[in-house]
C-alpha cells in the first residue's frame, strides 16, 4: 500500500499562512491599512496608486524581491514609516504653460493625434469647435488642450502651407524606442539607414537613445505599412516562427479578436517565441504570468493552463485580450493598457503615462501585420 508523506508540522503552518494570503515575515499592527493584491497587480503600480515611493512600500512588506507578488497577498501601508526617507523641496511653481498646436500631416486622423498626445478626440473637437470629427485635413492647426509646447518638443510637426496647392510631406511613421535598443536595431527593422534616422531627427549622438524618445523612420509611412516593409532580419523571423504564427492567427480568429492585433502583442511580449521567461515571472509566447493564466483559467476557460505549452499559452493570451475587447468595448488603447500594467490600474486610473510607448509599439506592429 502506498503511503503518503507528511509534511512536518513547520511547513504546514507555513503553507496554511501563505494561503490565508498573510505574509508571515510581517505582522500587522491594528492600527496598519492593508490592500490585498489582485490578479495582475504589480507592485509599482500599487505604489503609484497609492502614492507611496516603490521602495518605502518593499521596507514596510519586508519583501524580497519587488517583481514576485501574488494574488492574494496582504500588503500593510502603515501609519508609522519604516525607513526614514529625506524631505523633499517645495516644488517650484510651474511656470505658465503655453497652448500646444499640432499642423496636421497627410494621412493623420482625430484618433492618432488624439492618442499621440494622450488626452481625447471629444477635448480635440471642444477645443477647435471641430464640427466633423471624421474630416481634419494637411496643413489645419489644432490647439491640444492640456498640452505644452515642451510636450511636442519630439514632435515635430510639418509647417503650415503657403497656399493650398503647396505640396505637403508625408507623415513618417513614429517608433517609440524601448529599453535595450539603439539605432542599429531600429534601422534594421524597417529597413532603413542609421544615417537616414539621425537626418530624420536631429539626433546629435548616435549612440545615445533614451527609453520612450520618438524617432520619426524616413520613407516608412504611418498608415498602410506592409509586410514588404520589415527588415529582413524580422522577416526571416517571422517566416522561421510559422508554426506560433499559424496558433496566434487560429485563436485569434476562433475567439474573434483582430488577427493583426493578436499577433502585434504577441511579438511585442516575445517576439513569437515559446520558451522565454520575463525578470517578472512571465512566461511564453503571451508573456502571462502564472497568477494572471490561474485568474484567466478560472474565470474565463475553466480549465487549466499550461504557460509552458505554446497552444495553451497562446489560447489563454488571446483569451485575455478578448475578455478586455468586450470590457473597453473595444478601445485599443484600454485594452492594451490593462494587458500592460493590470486591470485594476485600466479601470481605475485609463493609461499610465509609462504605458503610451508600449501601446504606440503594438500599434505600429499592427499596421506591419495588417496588409
Amino acid at each position: 500500500m502506498h503511503r503518503r508523506r507528511s509534511l512536518p508540522l513547520s511547513r504546514l503552518a507555513t503553507l496554511a499562512a501563505l494561503l490565508a494570503g498573510i505574509a508571515l515575515a510581517v505582522p500587522v499592527a491594528a492600527t496598519d491599512r492593508v490592500i490585498v493584491v489582485r490578479p495582475g497587480d504589480t507592485l509599482s503600480q500599487i505604489a503609484l496608486q497609492l502614492g507611496v515611493p516603490l521602495d518605502r512600500l518593499v521596507a514596510w512588506n519586508a519583501i524580497a524581491d519587488p517583481d514576485r507578488i501574488y494574488a492574494g497577498q496582504q500588503l500593510k501601508v502603515s501609519a508609522e514609516p519604516g525607513p526614514t526617507f529625506p524631505p523633499q523641496p517645495p516644488a517650484a511653481p510651474p511656470a505658465p504653460a503655453q497652448p500646444l498646436v499640432h499642423v496636421v500631416r497627410s494621412g493623420q486622423n482625430l484618433t492618432f493625434i488624439a492618442e499621440w498626445y494622450g488626452t481625447t478626440i471629444a477635448a480635440i473637437v471642444a477645443a477647435n469647435q471641430i464640427a466633423n470629427p471624421s474630416y481634419v485635413q494637411a496643413g489645419q492647426r489644432l490647439a491640444i488642450p492640456g498640452g505644452t509646447a515642451a510636450s511636442a518638443a519630439d514632435v515635430t510637426p510639418a509647417a503650415a502651407p503657403t497656399s493650398v496647392t503647396a505640396p505637403v510631406t508625408e507623415a513618417p511613421m513614429v517608433h517609440i524606442v524601448a529599453s535595450g535598443e539603439n539605432l542599429t536595431y531600429i534601422a534594421n527593422r524597417y529597413g532603413t539607414s542609421i544615417s537616414a534616422i539621425v537626418a530624420a531627427n536631429a539626433v546629435a549622438d548616435p549612440s545615445f537613445l533614451r527609453v520612450g524618445q520618438r524617432l520619426a523612420i524616413p520613407g516608412a509611412a504611418s498608415e498602410g505599412a506592409t509586410p514588404a516593409d520589415m527588415p529582413s532580419a524580422m522577416r526571416a523571423a517571422v517566416e522561421a516562427r510559422g508554426d506560433i504564427r499559424a496558433i496566434i492567427v487560429n485563436e485569434a480568429t476562433t475567439q474573434g479578436v483582430p488577427v493583426a492585433f493578436a499577433l502585434a502583442v504577441a511579438w511585442q511580449e516575445s517576439g513569437w517565441r515559446a520558451g522565454v521567461v520575463s525578470s517578472a515571472g512571465a512566461v511564453g509566447v503571451m508573456q502571462l504570468t502564472p497568477p494572471t493564466a490561474d485568474w484567466v483559467a478560472a474565470t474565463m476557460l475553466g480549465t487549466s493552463i499550461n504557460l509552458y505549452d505554446a497552444r495553451s499559452n497562446v489560447h489563454a493570451g488571446v483569451r485575455l485580450l478578448r475578455h478586455y475587447f468586450d470590457r473597453y468595448a473595444g478601445d485599443r488603447s484600454l485594452v492594451l493598457a490593462a494587458y500592460f500594467q493590470g486591470q485594476t490600474g485600466a479601470d481605475r486610473h485609463g493609461v499610465y503615462p509609462v504605458t503610451r510607448p508600449y501601446i504606440a509599439s503594438v500599434l505600429a506592429l499592427e499596421a506591419i501585420f495588417s496588409r
